[in-house]
């Protein structure tokens, strides 16, 4: 009844409002594969954008975490290995001192090789750093061997690590022992040793050595907690990752699909509304 009425065309008019449609569907399409991404603007999915950027900042958060643990790795390593190195020069006193106590020993010479053993620790306690920090002695310039690293994509999920006086903060962590504090003593005993006094080290190495490896086993729990925390952050990325993809990225074989059925769409309803547009003109007939 419409191609009846020339002042408004009904069909014409429905007819472009499909083909409106079918172009909006098609360029919905179309973006998606030019760019790859289901969401491309707030929009397309309000509630999609809100949880997929709040997973995209956590991701951003947990991969700043694991190069933390990864510097905190390489920092429990370094100590690690000058703490091994301590104990295998503690070693080597050991058997000076069991060397004089045979009574053809030179117990002189004896005593200044075990007071360069002891001086060589002390260079160790002194030199082991990391990037420019010292780890297992307190500095003059202020630098206390206590370092910070966030372990998690919490803010308070740190890991705190003072060597130089043994206290581990955060997470409750335990302890690495503390190392330089309680040495101290035992390293002036060894470096101020006399040819008649190298049989009373033996009390002083016991306790040293103690704390070496109180500090040993302390910093291997550490770096256990570290490869755990390493493995959940790998796993929870992955997963976060999967899930801002599943939310983001555009399905292209669905896209093309779409796009492809949105330009077929289209010619027909352009077909379409080009009849339909012409229609009133039938009414001409009746005035003939």
């Amino acid at each position: 009844m419409s191609s009846f009425r020339i002042n408004t065309n009904i069909g014409a008019l429905n007819a472009y409002n499909a083909l409106a449609k079918s172009n909006a569907q098609t360029y919905k399409a179309q973006i998606r594969l030019a760019t790859q991404k289901r969401i491309n603007q707030v929009a397309d999915d309000t509630s999609g954008f809100a949880v997929g950027k709040s997973l995209s900042s956590k991701v951003k958060l947990m991969e700043s975490a694991k190069g933390n643990v990864g510097a905190a790795k390489d920092m429990l390593a370094t100590a690690e290995t000058q703490l091994i190195s301590i104990k295998d020069l503690m070693t080597q006193i050991k058997t000076k001192i069991s060397d004089a106590s045979n009574p053809a020993a030179d117990k002189s010479r004896i005593a200044d090789d075990i007071k360069a053993l002891g001086n060589e620790i002390k260079s160790i306690f002194a030199n082991t750093k990391y990037n420019d920090s010292q780890l297992l002695v307190s500095s003059a310039t202020g630098n206390t061997g206590t370092f910070s690293f966030q372990t998690g994509a919490d803010f308070t999920d740190v890991l705190g690590v003072d060597f130089a006086s043994g206290l581990v903060g955060g997470s409750a962590v335990t302890g690495v022992g503390s190392v330089s504090a309680e040495v101290s003593t035992g390293l002036a005993s060894i470096t101020g040793v006399a040819s008649d006094t190298i049989s009373a080290l033996n009390t002083s190495l016991t306790a040293m050595e103690g704390k070496i490896d109180t500090a040993l086993a302390g910093t291997g729990n550490l770096v256990q907690r570290l490869d755990i925390k390493d493995e959940f952050l790998t796993s929870a990325i992955t997963n976060s990752k999967a899930s801002v993809s599943r939310l983001f990225d555009a399905d292209m074989a669905a896209e093309q699909l779409n796009a492809t059925k949105g330009q077929i769409s289209g010619q027909v309803a352009t077909a379409m509304f080009s009849q339909l547009n012409l229609a009133p003109q039938n009414i001409l007939q009746l005035f003939g």
